[in-house]
């Protein structure tokens, strides 16, 4: 059964591009539906963190002084993923702070993301909001931890990604719900989400 990592960062603001930089990073490994292993660390990138930023995650600029460098965080991080398929609730913003921080480790960032929020959206507009939180409550899935620290967030994001593959698995027949299946059905409309997963079990 084919590994999938699940990660989540807290960050000093919304954008690399405008200078933001990661503060804590989590990872999630799955097997099938089974957590097999988790890395998290705090990383030192040496910024600021704003004080609102702080309020919002509980990760003080205090708590990032003592912790190992960014470079070195991800250089571990990388070696903990590996070539795994990646998923993220909102992987735009966890896949740009991969990337950038990668980079700043002389590290490729090759794998693909697949994105819980993309994929609810498609699938379960009847919920009342997308956030992870909200869905988390929709869905009853366990809580683990304080929401806005890397860990708690990948675990629930885990928990999602899971629930997403037994819904698939139980509306539309699809056996092994292989990464790239999820790729598609979150680049579909969610009215064409039907035809998709058709498609794809019939191999086209």
């Amino acid at each position: 059964m084919s590994l999938t990592a699940v990660i989540d960062f807290e960050t000093t603001g919304l954008s690399p591009t405008q200078g933001d930089r990661a503060t804590e990073v989590a990872i999630v490994l799955l097997e099938g539906d089974q957590v097999v292993d988790r890395f998290q660390s705090l990383m030192n990138a040496g910024v600021r963190i704003p004080a609102f930023i702080e309020a919002y995650t509980g990760i003080t600029n205090a708590m990032v002084a003592s912790a190992p460098p960014a470079e070195a965080v991800m250089a571990d991080a990388a070696r903990f993923v590996g070539d795994a398929p990646m998923v993220a609730h909102n992987a735009a913003f966890d896949r740009r702070f991969w990337a950038a921080e990668l980079e700043r480790a002389d590290r490729p960032a090759t794998q693909p993301f697949a994105c819980t929020l993309l994929l609810s959206r498609r699938l379960y507009p009847q919920a009342p909001s997308h956030k992870l939180g909200s869905l988390a409550a929709f869905h009853a899935l366990p809580s683990s931890g304080r929401a806005h620290r890397a860990l708690a967030d990948a675990e629930v994001a885990a928990a999602l990604l899971s629930q997403i593959r037994h819904d698939l698995r139980r509306q539309y027949g699809v056996g092994e719900c292989r990464h790239d299946l999820l790729v598609q059905v979150q680049g579909s409309a969610r009215k064409a989400v039907p035809k998709v997963i058709a498609r794809y079990l019939e191999g086209g």
